[in-house]
Formats: structure tokens, sequence, C-alpha cells
């Protein structure tokens, strides 16, 4: 016998023992032995050790028996599959025992038990016998037992069981033989006299919709249904229509297709009076609501009408006799309360019908956000005549209702605003909340001081959206508001929460509105405030600690002195100073209050630092302790900022030369948030207190700049090379001993590849300083020298140069030249001469090609001739790159000297059609950079010119035309937009495609004045979509994605006219497939496969801007259908679908069965051997991209409650393969289940 065996038995003949203690220890060893992961009993221990558990279930000690329980759940995964049977067996014989103590313990073995049991592949076979198992024994019991507790418990478990621990596939497999079965027990369970036996059968039933099959769904709903119909009595109503709300709640879409049988029968019983029933009734339609939105729409105004008649509903209290007396409610609290108990009866429950008809409606509010507008219409006066509510319950949920109103109009936490979707429609609701303020404050100041917390936390919630929603709107109301925030912070009953809920409000409120409107109430406020920062609890301190840094700056705004001001902070700074200085000082205290003393401090030196006197060196010197201490450096460098650039110039000589010396060492670090303040810090004090600084104080920092200018962070090189901007104009002479290591770092940068927008204008600005303040030794010459020698050495060296360094240099050069005006001609000549070299390298003559342009630009070259030639012959050179160069040097110097250079330009396109192309990129130049009064002259000539080339055969010629007449319709919108739409009358379908490219580059991100006329015209436009050629159709949806993606209310209205065509333009059209022969070989060509590529990127566009416009399920027919698609659009509709699962997964979850198959297709599909590289390539990234769309899926808890889809999760666990993709795309590769690939939206 092994040493296990051994004290295994010895334990088990303890257990026999007649002492209870003796019997109590071996089972709390026995107990700390199985939980051990090495124990291994062999099959005559598993049997006795079953066996002996079994028996100690019925023993006489209630603490040995409740150990013995504990002792089932690690024995399942101990012995094998008999012995769990046999255990199962014994528990379920003892459920139905007489003895209720047994039937209790008994029932614990058997939530034991089967939370243990097996999920993996490897243990389903076990899970499954034992589950049957259960199952049937205890659906025999439930038939015969009368005993109510039996049937609680077997319904408790089985409930257990169908729950949490088997969902999907698995719960399918294992009880597909008795889903029926099941089924039928528990609506017969529905009739049960006992209202605890039919609410546990109707959680029973829940748990079983998800996972069966439709028709045994209609079954149920038909069944429930018929039952109604009968008008049975008043309990049964209850119980079948909560039924009804569970299945809803579990089934979710499904119910979609019985509700117009439904919404009826549940309607009717709202009339009748039973306040419970009708309780349920709205518990159904809120289940409908959000389970099912889109099917309720018919639906909406009825049950609307529903829920604005009950949430009234209160037949045993008059309001009337309190709005009488509404304006005398402040004086007595305690007169009101007593007045509401008088009203208050335990048998009311008409309560109940009111919160959850304010439930239904705030459900409607979260589901409907298309239907925002006529909800302010109507349920928003409603909610608000419901403030005066006496349920404090009911209350908290009218709160909530209007707030989830105000959410949504400000567009919550979703990916789009709504609010900011149209101007018109944003207009709209402000002015709808706005008439409404006055209201909303009159009903709440009063509540505001009501002894109840949970009212006044949710008067404060709803403030708090209301003053994020319409930033200013309380302002006029302040006056009113500031007693009951006063309350809370100073009332000895509010708690904790409470007080941080009124400072999160006030704080909220502080930085929506003027300053001036809270400086008359700074006497009764700051007293209350100030309170709160000294309170023990850090949450309250560092809360009051930010408003405390908001009302400084209400004491003197930023740039006002306090006589310009009209209010004087003198009488309340000592005050401020005193209780903040305390905190500062403070080292014991929690972190966050640690940094919010600090920013609050910094704010009162920054604001108010002309007025502290002697104190404020000694809170300089502080900061200068905070900065050195690396908990709380950050904060410091960041208020030494804001007092560095305080307009108050306040002296801070005392610690400068220290603190630069710790700047400089941050520096070094490889925290990269720190070292950008720093930079910014150290940048703050240069700029505007250089005159304190002595050269020897900046050396600490100067020797850590240079290995910060790198192109391996662009924006640290950027806010470096500003530091250096602003050291060579304040104190130049600081740079020379660091000139020669920044300048490589500089040039280096210059020749990056990376470089461009803000790094580029930065180093643009530094080398001028250079030149303007000669703080090196190197002059103009040689700085130019430096920037141009890479590009004159031999081909193989210039070849290593990116195409962005040649204009990053070009631009350099320009800017050099521009700070040097006596040595541009020099200049000038020399890199005309430099071009007109034939043996000077090609990298050196396409450099000062770009570089003329660029001098050009800023007016340099007016006046020469000799230019003009230089170009033109340029332009013959059988160089492309030289040819590109000098294409964009026309552009450049034609900016500068428009009335020079357009007309030549204009004649060479006409006169040149080889050189057209070339020359109308000059033009798409001088068009775009060139303000419209210049361009003014020039626009009939320029017009004219571009329409004669807009039927080019050459698209890349057409696109050019085009973006040139899009942009130089922004010259004169108003004559120009309505010439280029009677254009689309023309006959050609090349000049079509043409203008409806060129309204493509009228769409910009940003507001224009194009804008007004756009929208009135744009359905003009898009009435291409319908057009009879193919290419025309397609710029026409790259146009309407432009729109969509730019401006979404150009195109919001049309939606409902656009949609169609779009959807039109997915489908495969068998008549645009061809076959080519090449070779011995056939090839299939789609010439539609454009098209629907770009109609599924317009579709993905709608998504992020559009998506209140959509109906989902129509949306998605599309999508599945390009799942089934080519390569290039199935990548995209992958896409959509994670984007959609984000957005709306009530609408995918309903088509999820349809979605997974294309889905499975693709994740299972092996590319056939003896293919070439790219087809293994772009089948891998396929089932990437698929498995992408899954992971999001998955990500959506409800989701494997469909079986097709646990099948498939099932199937992708199991198949190594699967879960590696799955796994890597789940991982940092793929950025988690929100795939956030950008798309081409131009």
């Amino acid at each position: 016998m092994s040493s296990v065996s051994y004290h295994i038995s010895s334990l088990l003949e303890k257990m026999t023992s007649t002492d209870k203690d003796f019997r109590f220890m071996a089972t709390n060893d026995l107990m700390l032995e199985l939980q051990k992961d090495s124990i291994k009993l062999d099959e005559d221990s598993e049997r006795k050790v079953v066996n002996m558990l079994l028996r100690l279930l019925e023993d006489k000690n209630g603490e040995v028996q409740n150990l013995a329980v504990k002792c089932l759940a690690p024995l399942v995964s101990k012995v094998k599959e008999p012995q769990v049977e046999v255990m199962v067996d014994i528990l379920c014989t003892n459920m139905t025992s007489d003895k209720e103590q047994l039937r209790d313990i008994s029932s614990m073995g058997l939530k034991a038990v089967i939370a243990e049991l097996p999920l993996s592949a490897s243990g389903l076979s076990l899970t499954a016998s034992v589950c049957k198992k259960i199952t049937s024994q205890l659906i025999g019991a439930l038939g015969k037992q009368e005993d109510v507790s039996v049937q609680l418990e077997a319904l408790d478990i089985l409930c257990d069981m169908l729950g949490s621990h088997f969902e999907g596939f698995i719960l399918k497999s294992i009880f597909l033989c008795l889903f029926s079965c099941l089924f039928f027990t528990f609506i017969i369970q529905l009739t049960s006299s006992r209202m605890a036996v039919r609410k546990r059968s109707i959680l029973a039933l829940g748990q079983l919709v998800p996972c069966c099959s439709p028709a045994l769904f209609s079954q149920l709903t038909e069944h429930l249904l018929k039952e109604l119909a009968k008008n049975p009595q008043t309990s049964l109503m209850r119980t079948y229509i909560q039924c009804l709300a569970a299945v809803s709640r579990q089934g979710g879409h499904r119910v979609g297709e019985h509700l117009e049988k439904l919404i009826p029968m549940v309607v009717k019983f709202t009339s009748v009076e039973d306040d419970e029933l009708r309780e349920y009734c709205f518990q159904a339609f809120e289940a409908f609501i959000r389970r099912c939105p889109k099917e309720m729409s018919p639906h909406v105004a009825t049950v609307t009408k529903l829920c604005l008649k009950f949430m009234t509903f209160d037949p045993n209290y008059n309001y009337d006799d309190n709005e009488e007396d509404e304006d005398s409610m402040d004086i007595e609290d305690g007169a009101d309360e007593e007045s509401d108990d008088e009203y208050s009866d335990d048998d009311d429950m008409s309560w109940k019908v009111r919160r959850s008809a304010i439930k239904c409606l705030e459900a409607l509010i979260c589901t409907r956000r298309d239907l925002l507008l006529s909800f302010y219409s109507s349920i928003c006066p409603a909610l608000l005549a419901r403030f005066k509510e006496r349920e404090e319950n009911v209350k908290a949920d009218v709160f909530a209702a209007f707030s989830t109103l105000l959410r949504q109009t400000r567009g919550g936490s979703s990916h789009h605003s709504l609010i900011t979707a149209s101007s018109e429609y944003s207009c709209l609701i402000c002015v709808f909340i706005s008439v409404q303020v006055p209201v909303i404050v009159k009903a709440l100041h009063k509540q505001l001081k009501e002894k109840s917390l949970k009212s006044r936390q949710g008067c404060f919630c709803l403030l708090t959206e209301l003053a994020y929603t319409v930033p200013g709107a309380l302002e006029e109301h302040i006056p009113v508001l500031i007693p009951g925030i006063v309350f809370s912070l100073t009332d000895k009953s509010t708690s904790s929460t409470m007080r941080i809920d009124a400072l999160s409000f006030f704080h909220v409120l502080l930085i929506s509105h003027h300053p001036q409107a809270f400086q008359p109430h700074m006497q009764t406020l700051l007293p209350a405030i100030l309170t709160c920062v000294e309170d023990t609890f850090y949450k309250i301190t560092s809360e009051a600690l930010l408003v405390t840094q908001q009302l400084i700056k209400v004491m003197r705004p930023q740039g006002q002195t306090t006589t310009s001001l009209g209010f004087d902070p003198k009488p309340f700074i000592q005050e401020v100073f005193s209780v903040t200085m305390k905190r500062l000082k403070a080292t014991d205290i929690d972190q966050e209050v640690k940094e919010r003393a600090i920013s609050c401090m910094g704010h009162m030196v920054c604001h108010l630092g002309d007025l502290l006197g002697t104190e404020l060196q000694g809170v300089l010197g502080i900061f200068l302790d905070r900065l050195k201490n690396e908990i709380t450096r950050l904060t410091a460098v960041k208020t030494l900022t804001l007092i560095s650039a305080s307009p108050l110039k306040i002296d801070m000589t005392s610690i400068l030369p220290e603190a630069l010396s710790v700047l400089g060492s941050f520096l070094r670090k490889n925290q990269r948030t720190l070292k950008l303040s720093t930079l910014a810090c150290l940048t703050a004090l240069v700029t505007h207190h250089a005159a304190s600084i002595k050269p020897a104080a900046l050396e600490p920092v100067l020797s850590e700049i240079p290995p910060l200018v790198d192109e391996s962070d662009m924006h640290v090189s950027q806010v470096s090379i500003t530091l250096l901007t602003c050291m060579a104009k304040t104190c130049p002479s600081s740079l020379a001993k660091i000139s020669s290591s920044v300048l490589s770092g500089v040039f280096k940068l210059v020749h990056s590849p990376l470089l461009q927008g803000g790094a580029l204008l930065a180093i643009l600005d530094f080398l001028q300083a250079l030149v303007v303040s000669k703080s090196i030794n190197l002059g103009y010459s040689q700085l130019l020298k430096s920037l141009m020698e890479p590009f004159q050495s031999s081909k193989s060296s210039a070849d290593v140069l990116h195409r962005q360094s040649y204009r990053s240099v070009a631009r350099c050069v320009a800017a050099l030249s521009s700070a040097s005006p006596k040595e541009m001609p020099g200049t000038v000549t020399s890199l005309i001469q430099q071009v007109k070299n034939s043996s000077s390298p090609e990298s050196a003559r396409v450099l000062s090609l770009l570089c003329l342009g660029e001098v050009g630009r800023s007016g340099g070259l007016a006046g020469s001739k000799e230019v003009q030639g230089v170009i033109l012959e340029a332009f013959s050179s059988t160089n492309e790159e030289i040819k590109t160069a000098a294409s964009c040097a026309l552009g450049g110097m034609a900016v500068g000297s428009l009335n020079e250079f357009l007309p030549f330009m204009l004649k060479e396109i006409s006169a040149q059609p080889r050189r057209q192309y070339l020359l109308l990129h000059s033009l798409k130049e001088v068009i775009s950079a060139c303000p419209a009064s210049s361009l003014s002259p020039h626009v009939e000539s320029i017009w004219a010119l571009l329409f004669q080339h807009c039927e080019s055969q050459e698209e890349g010629t057409r696109n050019l035309v085009a973006e040139c007449l899009g942009k130089l319709t922004f010259v004169n919108p108003a004559q120009l937009l309505p010439r280029l739409k009677q254009q689309l009358k023309a006959g050609s379908p090349l000049t079509r495609s043409t203008v409806v490219t060129a309204v493509k580059f009228t769409i910009v991100d940003h507001p224009a004045p194009i804008d007004s006329l756009l929208k009135d015209s744009i359905g003009d436009f898009l009435k291409t979509l319908q057009d009879s050629d193919i290419n025309v159709r397609r710029v026409a949806l790259v146009m309407f994605n432009s729109a969509a993606h730019n401006k979404p209310s150009l195109v919001q209205g049309l939606l409902g006219t656009i949609l169609p065509h779009l959807y039109k333009e997915t489908q495969i059209r068998k008549d645009l497939i061809r076959e080519v022969e090449m070779g011995p070989f056939k090839h299939t060509v789609d010439d539609g496969l454009d098209v629907r590529k770009a109609a599924f990127e317009c579709m993905y566009t709608l998504l992020d801007s559009c998506l209140e416009g959509l109906d989902v399920l129509q949306f998605l027919d599309h999508v599945e259908e390009g799942l089934k698609d080519h390569y290039d659009i199935r990548m995209l509709t992958f896409l959509m679908l994670a984007r959609l699962v984000s957005l709306c997964p009530a609408g995918v979850l309903q088509r999820l069965d349809r979605l997974v198959e294309p889905l499975k297709a693709t994740c299972t599909t092996k590319v056939k051997a003896g293919s070439v590289k790219q087809e293994f390539e772009k089948q891998e990234e396929l089932r990437r991209s698929a498995m992408r769309a899954v992971a999001a899926l998955l990500a959506v808890p409800e989701v494997e409650r469909s079986p097709s889809m646990a099948e498939f999760a099932n199937q992708i666990r199991s198949n190594a393969d699967m879960a590696s993709i799955y796994q890597s795309v789940q991982g940092g590769e793929a950025g988690g289940l929100c795939p956030t690939e950008s798309m081409d939206m131009s």
C-alpha cells in the first residue's frame, strides 16, 4: 500500500469515530489532502473516500456535514467518472429525502460538483454524462414532488447548471436530448401555486432560451401568448409577463419577429388595475426596446405614451397642494417630510409602476438617439414635471433618465457625437435645453438642501451633465445654486461621497462659466471650500484643492489687473494661502493631494504672486524641494513652467541656478513625459527670464541637449530645437560651446526622411535665429555648405538620401536666404549655375531646382528672366527627377511672383502638350498656395484652360485638372460652383468624372465659406451615383466618401436617397466579369471590383460619421455579402464587422448566425499546395483579419450564447493553428479587440 493510500485509509478510519471532534479533524485533513495537485488515488481509495463523504453528509454534527460538502468539489477532479456518477446519484436521491437538513446539504453538494465539472474538450464526456444524470433526476423530482422546498432546490440547481458554467455549444451538446423535456418542465412549473417556484422557473427558462432552436423559441413565445390570451388570473398574468421580459432579455433579437403579436397583448394588460402587473409590463417593454430597438420602431409612440401616462401614476398622493406652496418650500424641510409621511403606505406599490415606466423611457433614450429631437418635446417636459416625485428611489431614476438624455445629446462615450454632427441639429437641441434650464434649476435648487443624500447626489449628477452639455447655460442661475453647494459641503450629516459629488459639480461649473459670475459669491464660497481642503479624507482634500485652483483663477483671471477687474482679491489671499501652504508643506499625505497642492499653489503664484509679498520666496523654495523629489518632480516642473510664463513677471532669481541644474539632469532620464515637460519649462524660463540667467547656469542644460536632437523621437527633437531657438534669440553667447554637436544633429535631422511638420518648422526658425543672432562661429555660407554638401557627391552616395530630404534642405536654404537678404542674389546665381551645369551630379541639380522654387516662393526671384529659361531647359531633360523638380520649382516661383510667372505657365500648358502633366502640377501648386485675392484676376483664363483638358485620355492628367478646378472654386464659390454643376450635363463621361472629382477637392476637413453652397448643391453632384458610366459612378462614390469623412453634415440629410444606390454598387455584377486569354492561361478580370471597393469604403466611413442615419440590419446584409467577395473587399468588411461590434453590438447579434459561416470559411481555408508565396501571404493576412473580427465578436458577453458562434469558438480553441492566430491578434500586434487600422479617406 502506498503512503498516500495508507494516510487516506487512516483518515477514513477516524471518520467513523464516535467522537465528533475526531470526525471533524479527519474530514478537514482529507479536504487539505484533496486540494493538493499531486495527490493520486487508486480505485479502491476512490470508492472508499466517496462512500465515506456521502455517509458524512448525514452526520449528526452540522460542522462535519459542511466539511464533507467542501470535500466534494476537489474530489470531482481526483476520481474517475463512475465515482462522480455515484456521488451525483446519491446526492440527487437525497434531494427527495424527507429530512430537510439532508436535502439542504445535498443541494449544496450538487452545486459544488457542478461548479467543478471540466469544460475542456478532454473532460466534456464526464460533464455531459453527469449533467444528463442530474437533469433527468431533477426533472423527475420536479414532476413527482409536491414539497415546494424540493421544487425550489431542484430549480435552483438547474438554473446553476444552465447558467454561467455551460453556455452555447457546450450547453447545447450536453442537453440536446433533454432540451424539450426541460422546456416543458419549466413551462409546467409556471402554473405552480407558489410564486417562488414560478420565479425560479422563469430564471431557468431564461438560461435555456439563448441556446434553444428557433422552432422551440417560437413554441415558447406562442405558448405564452396563448396563455395570456385566455385572460388568466392576475397572479398568472404577472408570471407570464415576467417570463416574456426574461425571454426577451436572454433571447435578444429573436423576440423581434414576434413583437407584432406581443406588444398589443402587453399594452392591453397595462389597463388591468394591478400595480405589480403594470410594473412587469413596463419591464417587458424595456427588454423589448433594449434588445430589439429596430423592430420596436412602429411601437415607440405607443410605448412612450403609456410611459408618460404611468410615470405620474400616484393615486394615493396629491401633488397639487405642494405646487401651490412651491415658493415657500425652502422654509421648513421638516414640515415637508411629515406631510410625505402622511401619504406613505406600506401596501402602496404604485411607485414601482412609476419607476418601471421611467426606466422604460431611459431605455428608449439610450437606444434611439435618432429620435432625440422628439424626446426633447415629449419626454423632457414630462421628466421635469416629475422632479417633485415623493419616492426617493423613483426620483433617483427620474434624475438618471434626464441625465441620460443630456449625455445622449452630448454623444456620451460613443465614437461619434450627435450634437456636433450637424450645426442645425445641435442648435435646435441647444435651444430646447436653454429654454428648460430655468425650469430645471427652479425644480432642483430646493432639493439641493434636502436631507435625502440620494436626491442631492442625483441633483448634482444631473447639473454636472447639464454644465457639460451646454457650457455657460447655468450662468444666471449661479446665485441660486451656490447655497445648495455650500449646504452639501458644510452640513455635518453629509457623507464623504456627497461632498466629493458637490465639489466635482462645482469644479465643472467653474470651468464651464465666466469667472465674473462667481466673484460676488467669493465670501460665501471660500470658507466652505477651504474647510474641505483641511478635511481628513484625502479624496475630499484633493477635489477641494482642484476647486480652490479654479477659484484662484476666478479671483484674478489671467492678464487682468485688480483695478480693471472691479473685484479685489486681497481680502481672500491670506486665508487661501495659509490653507494651501499647510497642505504643500505636509509630507505625510497622499500622492494625489501632494500634486494638487503643488499645482494649486503654483496657480496662486501665477495669478496672485505680486500680492504674496515676503511669502513668495518661501513658496519658491518649497517648489525647488519638490523638484528634487522623484515623486513630485513632474508636477513641480509643470508648475514652474506656469509660474515662469506668468504675466506678473515673478522674480525667480533665488531658485534659478539650482533649478536649472536639476532640470538639466532630468533631460538624461528615460521618462519621456518628464523630458518633454522639462524642455517646455526650460523654454519658458529662457523666454521670460533670460536677463536673470547667467551663462554658467545654463551649462548643465546645454550639455544635455545635443543627444536629444535625433530622429528616433521627432517630438522631443522639435521641442529641443525650439529651446535652442529661444537661446539663440535671448542669450546667443551660450550656444557657442555646443554649436558643433548640436548642428551635426540638426543636419542629420534635415537629411532624415522622417522630418516634416512641426519639427521642420522648428529647424527653419532655429537656422534663421542662428544667422540673425550670429551666436556661433559658422556664418551663412558655412551653414549653406553643410546643408547642401551631401548632395554634391557622386551618384552612389547621393542615392542614400530620401526624396523628402531634398524638400527639407530646399526649405532650409530658403529660410537662410530670407534671413540674409544681402546674400540672396549670390545664392540664386549659384543655384542657377548648378542647374545649368550638365556635369553636376543629378542630386545637386534636383536640389538646386527645389531651392530655387522655395526661394522664389518668398518673392526672391522677381524680375529674373534667366530662371524661366532654366526651367524650360530642365523640362527637356531626360531625367524624370529633374523634370519633377522643375515642375515644383516653377509652382513655387509663380506663388512668389504671380503676375510674372503665371501667364508664362498658362502659355506653356497650351503650347506644350508633352509637358502638360508637369505644368499642371506647377499650376496646382499656385492655386493651392496663393490667396484668393491674388488669383481673382486670373480665374477666367485658368478655368477656360482647365476645361480644355478635362477630357484628356490620361487619368493622371484628368485628376490633376480636377484638383485644380476644385481648389480654384474656393476663389469665388458663389460663381464657380454653379458652373461646375452645369458641366454635369456634358455628354462626355470623362468631363462628368472630372467635375465630380473636382467637387471632392472642395470638401475640406475644416469650416470653409463654400460649405453652405455645397450643402445646397451636393445632392445634384451625388445624382451621378446613377450615371450610366461605371467610372463616373466610381468617382462619385469616392467624392461621397470624402464628404462623409470630412463634412458629414453635407450628406446626413440625403442618406435616405443615397444609400439604395450605394448598396446597389456593392453587388457583384456578372456582366462586368470577363475572361482574358494570356497565352495558354485564362485570367478572369472583374471590371466592377474598383466600384465595389469604393462602395465598401464609403460604408466603412459612414459607420464613423453617420451611424444614426443607417439601418444597421440592412447595412449588415451588405457586409455579409462582402465577407464572401474579393480579397480586398473581404479585408475591408472584416474591419467593418469589428467596428460594428463596438458601435452597435445588438444589431450584430441579430445577424450573428449568418456572419459566422463566412468568417469560419475564411479562417479554415487553406491555400492549394504548390501555390506561389504571394498566395500564401494573402491567405494568411485574410485569416488574421478574419480572426480580428472574431476576437472583437467574442469580446461581446452574449456572443457565445449563439450555438454556431460557440461551436466556432470551441473549434478555434481546439485547433492549434487557429488558436495561435487568435492569440497573436489578441496581443500587441493587433492592438487588442478593437481594430484601428486606418483607411484612405481622401
